[in-house]
């Protein structure tokens, strides 16, 4: 049960923390500006000092004008949605989606689409992106080579993306995930054998990993539980057989970039700097294609 605005008891986590009211089991160090009361990245909704939770919000007490007079905004700036998942929702729909093609069609879906810097394929004809097919960039991102592949990167991008996209709201975060998944598939490109495919979400998800921790460094939250987490994806993806590092590394790199963009851009130039930060990775991924393009032809 909810306690009522300014009660003087806030419920704590196992580390003595405040925990989110909404939310007992997120341990958080911000409190409403309103109420007090402590809430999490999900519940927090910027105001024109610091942050309050949604009632406040709904009730107009935080601002002084009726509820509607102002639209309701992220911590970073973004819209608060009804559903702060859906994007996440659609994500791991399409990426099942396409797996599901990928079993009926067969090797030649996967073929056709998956990240190929140049080779000579079933055909006979000579494909990849060094001769002019950019889109293996984009739709390698969501196959993936075997149910293991598939479930781990699923169960990561409902576990990170649920949280994050609360926080981004759904432009700001589908940005993120399109431009570290691109950053991911550009730097595979530039390194790897052209003849070797790649496909998966990993390098989209490993910028999620990375803007996670952002925001949690900013929010002075328990960094362990990340570290530890993406100590454990590099070791996997250092020692596991047949993994494309290039791709999480990219991705990490892109999502660190752009989600320290989106944490810590200054309210009077937000959008400028945050989607001024996706142009600028994006410019470094077509720089990157461009130059293995031009070694390769």
């Amino acid at each position: 049960m909810d306690q009522a605005p300014g009660s003087p008891k806030e419920p704590q986590g196992a580390s003595g923390v405040p925990s989110c009211y909404r939310h007992p089991d997120r341990e958080t160090g911000i409190t409403c500006t309103r109420c007090e009361r402590p809430i999490c990245p999900e519940c927090m909704i910027s105001a024109s000092v610091g942050f309050q939770c949604p009632e406040c919000v709904r009730d107009g007490s935080g601002t002084g004008h009726a509820p509607t007079a102002n639209q309701p905004r992220t911590v970073t700036g973004g819209t608060v949605a009804a559903d702060p998942r859906l994007v996440t929702k659609v994500l791991v729909g399409l990426n099942l989606a396409l797996f599901l093609v990928q079993e009926t069609v067969g090797y030649s879906f996967t073929e056709r689409f998956s990240l190929l810097g140049q080779a000579i394929v079933t055909d006979g004809s000579v494909g990849g992106v060094a001769e002019g097919q950019w889109y293996r960039l984009v739709t390698s991102m969501f196959l993936h080579s075997s149910y293991m592949h598939i479930a781990f990167n699923m169960l990561s991008l409902w576990w990170i993306g649920g949280p994050l996209e609360a926080a981004l709201g759904r432009v700001r975060y589908l940005a993120l995930y399109a431009v570290s998944g691109l950053t991911g598939s550009a730097l595979t490109y530039l390194l790897a054998e052209p003849n070797q495919p790649s496909v998966g979400a990993s390098g989209a998800i490993f910028g999620l990993f990375g803007a996670t921790a952002i925001l949690m460094r900013r929010l002075n939250y328990d960094m362990r539980p990340v570290i530890a987490l993406l100590a454990i994806n590099m070791a996997i993806t250092i020692f596991w057989p047949n993994i494309a590092w290039q791709a999480h590394v990219g991705g990490l790199a892109g999502g660190l970039i752009v989600g320290y963009a989106m944490v810590h851009a200054p309210r009077e130039r937000r959008n400028l700097i945050q989607y001024g930060s996706c142009a600028l990775v994006l410019l470094a991924t077509v720089v990157m294609v461009l130059v293995r393009t031009a070694e390769l032809t």
